[in-house]
């Protein structure tokens, strides 16, 4: 087990004029699970590859534990990796795909067959160890593929959208099984996805990407509660939250006719992004008015999509509701914030405000 680091690390694909991976400053603990997230070409695969070997970096450095394998060879990194498409030799049965790196790494048949007895009881794969990966379900693979990155023991654990094939239901189990299998073995791992769901309930601290650069790392309760800038805070919660910009009149801003408590800083004319989570939108009698357009009905907890009438026009705004009381498509409805959960934006930067 090993810490990782990235240093001011680069990478610039060539007829690019913008890096993939614009000077990524990051530590990941011994031990940690890191997740990157962030959209498609926010540079998270791209910074995964260049830790593992697979692309070259085009300046800074990256270390594991006190080496700088910059330049190393991937074979030489002590990585393994877990793919998308899980890798798996489609000749070759379980056990031999779970013994093949100890193959490679010339470990005596005796001792490569007690480890991959050994990890086939962890992951559950004993009965399957004759089979091939063609006769495996896709859960089934992506254990092979995850036991074939274990029975190396590596320095650390890179696995690039591992659950991206599965359907919903799978990957949910298989999230927990990976976040529970982590913390057995406590090898330190970086775990990509776009999924900002999987990312919140997986890692131990989050890294949100975008364009290449880091926007924010920390844990998934301090991204949710205090988002550093306006595309963390609209990118990570499920219902995103809602984003308002409001004119500034004098130092003030009003929202459903109350004002807001500004930072001092903020004088005379302009604007200022407002955030408000789904939960902190109550249906009411006052408040912002607005008209009930969807009803997302999740079992304990209801979505109500409005459109509301705000100073600079109508726009969509998300609450959430009692899955017992629902309103209908069509209802008109009060949209009153909890003005002590309001985040403020500088409208300009989109950096957060203090409050």
């Amino acid at each position: 087990m090993a810490e990782v680091r990235f240093e001011l690390a680069t990478k610039l694909y060539s007829g690019n004029d913008e890096p993939a991976v614009d000077a990524l400053d990051l530590e990941i603990r011994d031990g940690e699970l890191m997740v990157l997230v962030g959209p498609s070409g926010s540079g998270k695969s791209t910074a995964l590859r260049m830790l593992a070997g697979l692309e070259e970096v085009d300046a800074g450095t990256i270390w594991i534990g006190d080496r700088d394998v910059t330049d190393e060879q991937p074979k030489d990194r002590d990585v393994a990796m877990v793919f998308q498409n899980y890798g798996l030799y489609p000749y070759l049965d379980v056990a031999g795909n779970l013994g093949f790196p100890l193959r490679m790494a010339r470990v005596k048949g005796a001792e490569r067959d007690r480890r991959v007895r050994e990890i086939a009881e962890l992951l559950d794969l004993t009965p399957f160890l004759s089979r091939k990966p063609a006769q495996l379900s896709g859960g089934q693979r992506q254990r092979v593929a995850m036991g074939r990155a274990i029975i190396r023991e590596p320095s650390a654990f890179l696995m690039d959208e591992p659950l991206s094939n599965l359907d919903a239901k799978l990957r949910v189990q298989m999230r927990a099984e990976i976040a529970t299998l982590q913390s057995r073995l406590g090898t330190t791992t970086i775990f990509v996805t776009h999924d900002q769901v999987e990312a919140m309930t997986m890692g131990h601290r989050v890294a949100v990407l975008r364009d290449g650069r880091l926007q924010q790392c920390d844990t998934p309760r301090r991204l949710y509660d205090q988002p550093i800038n306006v595309f963390v805070a609209g990118f990570i919660g499920s219902p995103a939250m809602n984003l308002c910009t409001l004119p500034v009149v004098g130092g003030r801003a009003e929202l459903g006719g109350r004002e807001l408590a500004l930072p001092p800083g903020i004088n005379g004319a302009g604007s200022v992004v407002v955030g408000l989570r789904p939960e902190a939108l109550e249906l009411a009698d006052d408040g912002l008015p607005g008209r009930v357009e969807v009803v997302e009905e999740l079992g304990a907890d209801a979505y109500a999509f409005c459109a509301a009438q705000l100073p600079g026009g109508e726009m969509r705004l998300i609450a959430r509701t009692d899955a017992r009381h629902t309103p209908r498509i069509g209802d008109r409805v009060g949209l009153r914030p909890r003005f002590d959960e309001v985040h403020l934006f500088d409208a300009d930067s989109g950096v957060r405000l203090a409050t």
